[in-house]
């Protein structure tokens, strides 16, 4: 009786399923998620911080100290500035302070009309932008920091009330030399507090924001004499037709 032969068993060896590289583009986008939302976060926490505590510098005030300056920065309520330098920065910077939601696209639509007829570019910063760069960014362009102004302008506008926009923006904007806040530039300029000036000192003061480096308000140029008178006669048109109502409305 004939032997069948046994099966010979495979010797081919099970080939180990090779573990498949990671997705690059799948691992940088799932980075790109956690980083998006971690700077989501931080800026909402950072935007809420503020919102209740006064900033206690900027990354300004840094560039300036780290360059030799002195920096003086007392905080000073809002209650303790005198309307008359509100209704001067709504008048030089933002007349429209109270009607738009950060983001003036009235302005910005006038200031493109005005460069395609020929004038001279102005800007069409809002004074919640302003705040929105000097509090959490950087001075400088590019997209990155226009990006994160435009960001951080629409959670103040949501989160704050215009009148903490407006004392914050008070508190930390640059009047040259190392000042920065209404109460160091009143007390620099004119040797008083801030709840103390007069409206031609305010009109001073606001003129030289633009640029607080290139303009003096101690002694007054031609150009920052003429502009202050301007912004001196749009003050009481800002008063008359209630442009500063979301600030002064208690007083």
């Amino acid at each position: 009786m004939a032997l069948t032969a046994p099966k010979r068993k495979s010797r081919r060896k099970k080939r180990k399923k090779k573990k498949a590289p990671p997705n690059r583009l799948r691992v940088a986008l799932r980075m790109g998620v956690i980083v998006a939302l971690a700077l989501f976060g931080a800026s909402l926490l950072w935007a809420g911080f503020y919102r209740l505590a006064p900033p206690p510098g900027t990354l300004v005030m840094m560039e300036r100290k780290l360059g030799g300056e002195v920096i003086t920065h007392p905080w000073t309520p809002l209650e303790q500035i005198s309307p008359h330098l509100v209704r001067a920065v709504i008048a030089a910077e933002d007349t429209r302070f109270c009607l738009h939601n950060g983001i003036d696209f009235e302005a910005i639509d006038k200031a493109l009309e005005d460069s395609k007829n020929g004038k001279r570019l102005r800007g069409a910063s809002t004074i919640s932008q302003q705040t929105a760069k000097n509090a959490f960014l950087w001075n400088g362009g590019g997209w990155l920091r226009k990006g994160g102004e435009a960001w951080m302008t629409v959670l103040i506008e949501s989160f704050w009330p215009k009148r903490r926009i407006m004392e914050v923006y008070l508190n930390i904007a640059e009047w040259g030399d190392g000042h920065f806040g209404a109460e160091a530039a009143a007390q620099a300029r004119f040797g008083k507090s801030a709840k103390d000036l007069t409206p031609h000192e305010a009109a001073l003061l606001a003129s030289v924001l633009p640029n607080p480096h290139k303009w003096r308000v101690d002694p007054p140029g031609p150009y920052v004499r003429s502009r202050s008178y301007t912004i001196r006669s749009r003050m009481d048109q800002v008063r008359r037709d209630g442009l500063d109502a979301c600030v002064l409305k208690t007083r």
